[in-house]
């Protein structure tokens, strides 16, 4: 029988409807809020309860502001799922695997549900978290929140752009969402976060032209470098995943963050796939290498302290 192309067109514009929180444009705030899943029946209970009135609580507060494009993005650990759902779960559903290479640590630390709040408004952003603490805060405890800003054109604490290999369109979805593959949770993906705190005292002691081979890109107008002299350890090589000669991207909308009199400066990572393995790789090649020893130089500035992996389906 022939596929029906109106039933194929549909399909399509079904999986971009869900995907549209995750692969929509960048904003200028957002909160990410990780917290653990307290021990008990009733804990389980208000959290499962919670989940179908998320889309109603999201709706009732960007009223405020139709146009500053609030949106929050609820993922599901690998143990929560097993206490609030039990089967069927998403088939690469694992908790995070923590990397050690001498110095180099991604480490693997508490939490159950991540909460990716963002919006044009950080006020926005702040009441829903309100209102999402004030359902669910004798249900959970906090294991990170973090509040994050576009810094001046999208560039990083750092000094260079963010982000600028991020898939548009249908090449986003096609990195972003679940297919067939696991038809029983199509529609879905896989989110990655980490938060890196940057040595920047070290770091702004480069000279521009060491940082620009550390990352891959000129710093200024943020074009790549030249593969006849960008190192094989730069940011952007060891982040490239080929699988048959061909690209696999992610979605990343990492953000700044950081508290100036506490010398605290930072990068959220957070990174859409539709197999957690694509991002894994890529931190793979980052703190062991490629091949091992080739490391990211990056990380000789800056230090993971949280990762974590989550299922997100609207």
């Amino acid at each position: 029988m022939e596929p029906n192309p109106k039933s194929t067109r549909n399909a399509a514009d079904g999986l971009r409807a869900l995907a549209q929180p995750v692969a929509g444009p960048l904003t200028r705030a957002a909160i990410f809020l990780v917290v653990i899943l307290n021990p008990g029946s009733e804990s389980r209970t208000t959290v499962r309860s919670f989940c179908p009135d998320l889309a109603a609580l999201v709706r009732a507060v960007e009223t405020r502001d139709l146009e500053a494009a609030l949106t929050c993005i609820m993922g599901i650990g690998s143990e929560a799922w097993d206490r609030l759902f039990g089967l069927p779960r998403p088939a690469m559903l694992h908790p995070f695997r923590g990397i050690r290479a001498g110095e180099r640590h991604a480490v693997s630390t508490p939490g159950d549900l991540l909460f990716h709040i963002r919006a044009k408004r950080m006020d926005l952003c702040f009441e829903l978290a309100t209102q999402i603490i004030a359902r669910i805060g004798d249900a959970v405890t906090l294991a990170d929140e973090v509040h994050g800003f576009r810094y001046f054109d999208d560039r990083d604490l750092i000094g260079f752009v963010d982000g600028t290999e991020n898939p548009r369109g249908k090449a986003a979805i096609d990195a972003v969402v679940i297919g067939e593959e696991d038809a029983a949770f199509a529609g879905g993906s896989y989110v990655m976060v980490q938060k890196y705190l940057h040595d920047l005292n070290g770091w702004n002691a480069l000279s521009t032209e060491a940082q620009e081979r550390i990352i891959g890109r000129k710093k200024l107008s943020d074009i790549e470098l030249d593969e006849s002299i960008k190192p094989t350890s730069s940011h952007s090589s060891l982040t490239t995943i080929l699988e048959e000669g061909k690209e696999v991207k992610i979605l990343r909308d990492n953000m700044p963050f950081g508290r100036a009199s506490f010398n605290e400066f930072g990068t959220y990572f957070i990174g859409y796939s539709r197999s957690p393995r694509t991002i894994e790789q890529m931190l793979e090649n980052m703190f062991i290498g490629r091949p091992p020893g080739n490391y990211d130089r990056l990380l000789d500035f800056s230090r993971a302290v949280t990762g974590n992996l989550f299922f997100w389906r609207t």
